[in-house]
């Protein structure tokens, strides 16, 4: 028995244009019912079961973002996508934030319609694995409201073509949910091309970007494609995307826009299919009032926002993450697995981590090498110069500090369990890293601070292991 073929619903109130879809999509297979009006269209919903739809925004007795809604209340998985007049941008992306899978603009190219349609009808088919064993619980751990928030939030975004625009300080994992957002999506047999805008020298953006053809300039002894291009038929990540200069924001928001490019020296343009996904952890909003971000480019990759939340807003996952990278790293060096003592846990759950999951890696990771035994304990994480969040303290507090430490790190009428040298050691490593952090980890200000020579602060860091060029 022959497979049915996809059935989709075109409502337009232009009866050419609705007569000129159906011809191109029977082409391809597909059949079509005709709406010209949005109590029409609801009519044929409500009678029929749709693969996918394609309405106009301006219909005779209503709009398609009417349409949308009702679509949300009554047939929520149904893949919609909006025809809009060229130039209509503003519209088509308040459709795509109503829940729009994408959208057309007139006059239809019919290769873009072919590939828009290709898109909806591949739908994703519903997984009938233990939820653990998932992509979103394989790739986002944890247990936290921020992060069960983002699953949910991920597989809604998947599902349709919008662009997607992520926050979040660095180091929280910006590039990891966007691979998340392509391999959930039904874009997840083309490629997933990453870039990060501000690693590219400012003369070769255009040339690593949009390609070039030979002869177009000094130095290109063949044609060359863009990481663009190499997208085509999958999703396009542009990580830090503040960092691109002006000229190339014109140019992207072409690509975006019109999904055509024009390598350097060519011709011609290209069509390329793919979705953007963008990052950065600066301000945007503020980067558009300076007039360093165009302000179409802006609306245009603000269409659906991630927010990711810092490590240090996450609770226990700081040590699922910890246990996750222990497992990983020990693998990979094929060593013992080690297990966290419960001081080393209790010191994880209290810092700050402004370089978020990357930082921990990196921690754990430290630890690991410096541990000779079966477990990772204080000493092992404390070697490293962890930048924590702390109280500004004054060289004149010091003795303050170290009453108000003793009283809040050891209980009443007990001995510490270190021993004396090594708890007042913990003490005074402490006050140094709090010096170093109020002052950018400046030396100089930090002895000053601290009513010491330069001398006497080097070696005491020395020490510590705290004498060291990194950041």
């Amino acid at each position: 028995m022959a497979e049915q073929q996809p059935l989709v619903l075109l409502v337009d109130d232009e009866e050419d244009l609705c007569t000129l879809m159906q011809m191109s999509l029977s082409r391809m297979g597909i059949r079509t019912h005709i709406a010209h009006r949005l109590s029409e269209a609801r009519q044929c919903l409500t009678e029929h079961q749709y693969d996918a739809c394609l309405t106009d925004l301006n219909l005779p007795d209503g709009n398609g973002l009417q349409l949308l809604q009702w679509m949300n209340e009554h047939c929520p998985s149904l893949p919609v996508a909006v025809l809009t007049a060229y130039g209509n941008m503003e519209i088509a992306i308040a459709a795509l934030k109503a829940g729009a899978f994408d959208f057309v603009s007139k006059p239809i190219n019919p290769k873009h319609l072919e590939q828009l349609l290709q898109k909806a009808l591949n739908k994703p088919i519903p997984s009938t694995t233990p939820q653990e064993d998932t992509l979103e619980y394989k790739m986002l751990i944890g247990q936290s409201l921020p992060i069960q928030q983002l699953r949910v939030t991920l597989k809604k975004i998947a599902r349709s073509q919008a662009p997607v625009f992520i926050t979040g300080e660095s180091g929280t994992g910006k590039e990891v949910v966007a691979n998340l957002v392509h391999r959930l999506s039904n874009r997840n047999e083309g490629p997933f091309i990453a870039i990060n805008c501000g690693a590219i020298p400012s003369d070769l953006m255009e040339s690593e970007l949009f390609g070039h053809k030979k002869g177009s300039f000094t130095g290109a002894t063949q044609d060359k494609q863009g990481l663009i291009q190499s997208a085509h038929g999958g999703s396009l990540f542009l990580d830090e995307i503040a960092e691109l200069p002006l000229s190339m924001q014109v140019k992207l928001l072409r690509a975006v826009q019109e999904k055509r490019i024009r390598p350097v020296g060519a011709d011609h343009e290209i069509d390329v299919d793919f979705r953007i996904i963008s990052a950065s952890h600066q301000d945007l909003d503020g980067l558009v009032q300076q007039g360093r971000f165009r302000q179409d480019l802006f609306f245009r990759i603000h269409v659906m926002d991630l927010e990711l939340p810092p490590l240090r807003e996450r609770g226990n996952d700081i040590l699922l993450l910890a246990q996750h990278f222990i497992q990983k790293i020990c693998s990979e060096w094929d060593i013992k697995a080690k297990a966290l003592t419960e001081r080393a846990q209790d010191f994880l759950l209290n810092q700050y981590y402004p370089g978020n999951v990357r930082e921990l890696r990196n921690i754990i990771e430290r630890a690991i090498t410096l541990s000779d035994t079966e477990s990772i304990d204080l000493p092992h994480l404390q070697s490293a110069p962890l930048r924590r969040s702390a109280p500004v303290l004054d060289h004149t507090d010091i003795s303050q500090a170290i009453t108000t430490a003793s009283v809040t790190n050891m209980p009443l009428k007990k001995l510490p369990e270190e021993g004396l040298e090594p708890y007042l050691e913990n003490i005074e490593k402490e006050i140094l890293l709090n010096a170093l952090n109020m002052t950018h980890w400046n030396r100089t200000l930090a002895a000053k601070k601290l009513g010491m020579s330069f001398r006497s602060l080097r070696y005491r860091l020395k020490k510590f292991g705290l004498d060291t060029d990194e950041e």
